[in-house]
């Protein structure tokens, strides 16, 4: 779901039900497109309001005039379902993520002119799936998350990955930013939130409830494997670092 910039309309992304655009004081269903049987995983509004966009299972991102209940363009290039969207500040680009159908490791993060619907950016070497976006206020990066876990900075100028980061064990899911942009959070499989300095990529607080083995000391334990210790770590308990004398 995504609410329009002047938080008049609300809309939504379905399975197989097209994309919804609902009037929030009306309570009403203002638009509804259902000539695309397939799952909308992310709508974006542009920044001015007029336009959505929408990334579609069937490997096709759609941009919406969202007074008129018309579609703009279809943009054509991913391999796999593309799983996020995101408007460059300006509204005058377009970032999407997905996967890539038949390559294992082969995740797609593309830029678009969203006035003629070119492609401008291909960035290569994404591992996995591109599972979320978003733009620095300069509009000169894009941040993605992937399904490895990790964040990545994406340079426009240079066209290179600048910056990598450990974010979550499995899926990063969504990337929102601060209102005043100098924050990056990030929510993953593994149940936390990370706050992240965005221009620097550092690490600023996580955010998380206790997992089932929160702070529990399991150093010296016996009779465990490595794959048991592995997922104790993930619930929460640890293991102190004895350094030799």
């Amino acid at each position: 779901m995504a609410w329009s910039p002047d938080g008049k309309l609300l809309a939504c992304g379905t399975y197989q039900r097209g994309l919804h655009v609902w009037d929030v004081a009306a309570h009403s269903l203002r638009w509804t497109d259902r000539a695309h049987a397939t799952w909308f995983r992310r709508v974006a509004w542009n920044p001015d309001g007029m336009r959505l966009a929408s990334g579609g299972d069937d490997g096709y991102a759609y941009l919406w005039d969202a007074a008129g209940d018309m579609q703009l363009q279809q943009l054509a290039g991913h391999h796999g379902a593309v799983m996020s969207v995101a408007w460059s500040p300006d509204g005058t680009r377009l970032a999407t993520g997905s996967g890539s159908q038949g390559q294992e490791e082969g995740g797609e993060l593309f830029v678009w002119e969203s006035s003629s619907g070119r492609r401008v950016h291909a960035f290569e070497g994404h591992p996995g799936v591109v599972s979320a976006l978003n733009w620095i206020p300069s509009g000169e990066v894009v941040v993605s998350g992937g399904s490895d876990g990790r964040l990545r900075w994406w340079d426009l100028q240079s066209g290179e990955c600048v910056q990598v980061q450990e974010a979550h064990q499995g899926t990063v899911h969504l990337l929102k930013l601060s209102p005043d942009g100098s924050m990056l959070a990030c929510c993953g499989d593994d149940g936390a939130i990370r706050l992240w300095d965005l221009e620097s990529g550092e690490l600023q607080q996580t955010l998380r409830r206790d997992r089932l083995y929160e702070r529990l000391n399991i150093t010296g334990i016996q009779g465990l494997t490595e794959a048991q210790k592995a997922s104790l770590h993930t619930l929460g308990a640890f293991e102190e670092t004895r350094v030799g004398r």
